[in-house]
């Protein structure tokens, strides 16, 4: 008897060394990212100033194509094409591709901009379902409207990309905002090292609780939500750290499809965006990584924290849950078809850094994680831990986890300033401690169902039901 509890007590504490190992790796480098995010705010600060950003870079910046994939979009299609056509920038063209929506996405279009079926001639570089009709605006040139049959997003996105005639595109959800300037300060990568940049990233940041007038922003405040803030706090810590820092050492794997800048012809060279994955944009990363390794050239896919694009979050947790499986189960599914970029030297340190972050965080973390939720409090309860291991692992799970989604909050508002209401910042505070005890372990959760839809070889998106954009304001009032 007393063999079998040694056993058990040494089996007890090995796998609490690998949760708390695992642990501790994956917040070692969580600091590093924060780290190096403050340092890259800090050589290159943001341009306060749209007149300043328009002076510097207009005459030089190249045409650019907004692809606005749309699904069901009924409901904030009007306003989400409003605001694109109102961009700050000198030469673009709005290119909507309705992808055989069932509601009234396309007759809303027809009707609100006056559109009419025109020619337009391209050449067929990337394969995607037919396109049954091109429109075009009769007061608004720089409009087009494509109707084809579903295809899915990859699919609305390569036919928008054939369509196109700039040299660079701008991937984006057509649910979502840009703010006014946001293409010239995206832009900036390209116009300063033209040569080497293929892609660039934005942050992409949750409107929900933010005054909405015309088609902008007006007023920046946190939502009544609860899930909402949790996810507001997410994407700060997701888009301004861990991307930020990615992109300082060239090892960027994920642009969101919610809004990137990508070269066309690149794009095309790689294939486009790939059909039956629901992580397309990531995939197309990574190519072009593979891409412009395996052709020994110098290239550069680049993160500017500036540029904004304001997206709406779910405020259901069913919702929410559906779309974080399918994000992770896009991650998995990118992993698989690029596994042997992994620890592979030609690929140099997108193997090593890019693809071994991606194996810890996105292929082990969720199963060491919930394994070190279930094992450790009932190996400790059981007499088989020590308290010493029981309070490591409490350190690493919740400790870190604070003073990391702190720091990311407390590097934005230093450098960024979104949030102009003292209260708003300690609300989001209170927020970035709370997220530790209750949504990471439901996030955990959400990843591991990911995970069984990936070996299940699902590729069911779901339904993202939204609200839509309205001239209130979507949070709390005064």
């Amino acid at each position: 008897m007393d063999l079998v509890v040694i056993v058990l007590r040494a089996l007890a504490e090995a796998i609490a060394l690998v949760v708390i190992g695992t642990g501790l790796l994956q917040n070692g480098i969580y600091l590093i990212q924060l780290g190096l995010a403050a340092a890259a705010l800090i050589q290159t600060p943001p341009v306060a100033s749209g007149g300043l950003l328009w002076r510097r870079y207009a005459d030089a910046a190249p045409p650019i194509a907004l692809l606005a994939p749309a699904f069901n979009e009924a409901a904030t299609i009007a306003e989400s094409v409003r605001s694109l056509l109102s961009l700050q920038y000198p030469s673009f063209e709005v290119i909507v591709i309705n992808d055989g929506s069932r509601d009234e996405t396309l007759q809303v279009l027809i009707d609100t901009f006056e559109l009419r079926p025109v020619q337009r001639h391209f050449e067929p570089a990337l394969a995607h379902a037919p396109i049954r009709t091109i429109y075009g605006a009769r007061h608004q040139p720089r409009l087009i409207v494509i109707d084809k049959e579903n295809g899915g997003k990859a699919d609305a996105l390569n036919a928008g990309i054939n369509v196109s005639r700039a040299p660079i595109f701008c991937s984006m959800d057509a649910d979502s905002l840009l703010e006014p300037d946001a293409l010239l300060r995206a832009v900036r990568p390209f116009v300063e090292d033209p040569e080497r940049t293929v892609a660039v990233g934005g942050t992409v940041r949750v409107v929900n609780g933010c005054v909405i007038s015309h088609g902008r922003v007006t007023e920046v405040r946190p939502s009544r939500n609860i899930l909402a803030l949790l996810q507001t706090v997410e994407y700060l810590r997701a888009f301004l750290m861990a991307r930020l820092a990615f992109s300082r050492i060239n090892t960027l794997t994920i642009i969101s499809g919610a809004f990137g800048l990508f070269r066309r012809v690149r794009v095309i060279e790689v294939g486009g965006y790939t059909h039956g994955t629901v992580g397309e944009d990531m995939e197309l990363v990574v190519k072009l990584h593979r891409l412009m390794r395996d052709k020994r050239l110098p290239y550069r896919i680049a993160f500017v924290p500036e540029p904004v694009c304001w997206t709406e979050a779910p405020e259901d947790l069913r919702v929410l849950g559906r779309q974080r499986s399918r994000w992770h189960r896009g991650a998995l599914e990118t992993f698989e078809r690029h596994h042997d970029v992994l620890f592979k030297p030609r690929y140099g340190r997108v193997a090593v850094v890019g693809f071994g972050y991606i194996l810890l965080v996105d292929v082990l973390g969720p199963i060491v994680e919930v394994l070190g939720y279930l094992l450790i409090p009932l190996f400790w309860a059981s007499g088989l831990l020590s308290t010493e291991y029981l309070l490591a692992y409490i350190a690493v799970s919740f400790t870190f986890g604070i003073v990391i989604s702190v720091g990311a909050l407390a590097l934005e508002e230093s450098e960024l300033r979104r949030f102009p209401r003292a209260r708003d910042l300690v609300l989001l505070t209170a927020m970035a401690v709370l997220e530790n005890f209750g949504y990471r372990q439901l996030n955990n959760m959400w990843r591991l169902r990911g995970i069984w839809q990936y070996l299940r070889r699902s590729q069911s998106w779901g339904t993202m039901t939204r609200k839509g954009f309205s001239p209130q304001t979507k949070g709390a009032p005064e």
